[in-house]
Formats: structure tokens, sequence, C-alpha cells
């Protein structure tokens, strides 16, 4: 709760550092759910009141559309109850190494790998 101030919306930040041409797909669910595409260089704010009696968890699957066997599940948001929690800021940074987390006050640090979704048998 470093980051959070007395009755702020929540925020995410989700920013598409990838080559030219490989957009990102972001699914999410959890307390809020939203489906959105990222094109190159590309950043998307997302601000939220969290509910106020249970915790607040924002789960998303981000998936490249140009490799798209590269994909990762991340929870982009995880905090207390409104009650508590107000304010805070998680700012995501998709890069070609992974995936990079910060708070806003440091220097994002790699957070998810990409990953290989498992093969369908047919």
């Amino acid at each position: 709760m470093s980051n959070a101030k007395l009755w702020a919306a929540n925020f995410i930040q989700f920013k598409n550092s990838l080559g030219p041409q490989n957009k990102i797909y972001i699914s999410c669910g959890g307390n809020v759910a939203f489906n959105f595409f990222l094109n190159p260089r590309e950043i998307y704010n997302f601000s939220f009141h969290g509910y106020t009696f249970k915790k607040n968890v924002i789960d998303c699957v981000i998936t490249q559309t140009i490799a798209k066997d590269k994909m990762a599940k991340i929870r982009a948001y995880s905090g207390g109850s409104a009650l508590f929690e107000h304010g805070k800021k998680n700012y995501w940074d998709f890069r070609e190494d992974g995936i990079y987390f910060t708070h806003g006050k440091a220097i994002p640090k790699l957070d998810y790998k990409w990953s290989t979704p498992p093969k369908k048998k047919l």
C-alpha cells in the first residue's frame, strides 16, 4: 500500500514495448473483466474502485499476436478491500524477454517470462 492515496481510484497501466507489428491481446477477469488489443508502443490506462468488503484481484492472460505461442498469465492487481486500500498503482511493460512490473517509484523489474501454452491433443 506504499503508493496508495485515501479514496483515490486504483490504477493499472499496460504498455506494449514489443517490436513493430506485434500486438498484444489482453484478457482479464476477477473483480473486473475486460479484453482489448494493445498496438506496439501503445499504453492502456485502467482505473477502478475496488470492492468494499472483499479482496480485489484482477488476473490477465497476455498473448502476443505475431508469436501466438508466447503468452503469460499474470496477476495484474491484488489488493485488500476498498475499506483499507485506495489509489494503488501497478505498471506493466510487455517486452521481448518478458513482462516487467513496478508500482511507479522504482525501475521496472522482470516479473513474468513468456511461456508456450500446451499443445491441444487431437
